[in-house]
């Protein structure tokens, strides 16, 4: 019973979807990216992006001392952790992936801008 409801749910929405996909990739044609920016867009676009910047930079400071304490835990593991291969192994992997969210959130803004 419950495969057959579970079948009924996945035809009706994929019914629904192959009946609105054309209305939304229509109205995707209707906007035109070929226009200049003006001066009071820009600015209405920089007072939208103010407050989200300031969180962006609190969650990346505060992701930063996360990284740090997860970073000197994987420190101590590995300094701790003897002749046992596989400790040390999940200590350098726990740095490695540190290291790579840290380089991911700082780098973030420097991609943006570039590409943009």
């Amino acid at each position: 019973m419950k495969k057959q409801a579970l079948m009924r749910l996945l035809q009706t929405l994929s019914l629904l979807l192959i009946l609105v996909l054309p209305v939304i990739s229509t109205s995707a044609y209707a906007v035109d990216f070929n226009q200049d920016i003006t001066p009071e867009d820009q600015a209405k676009f920089d007072e939208m992006l103010t407050p989200v910047m300031k969180i962006y930079n609190l969650v990346k400071y505060v992701a930063t001392v996360i990284a740090a304490l997860v970073l000197l835990f994987a420190a101590i593991s590995f300094m701790t952790s003897g002749a046992d291969p596989r400790k040390r192994e999940v200590a350098k992997s726990m740095a490695m992936y540190v290291v790579i969210g840290l380089v991911v959130i700082w780098a973030a803004p420097l991609a943006v801008t570039y590409i943009l």
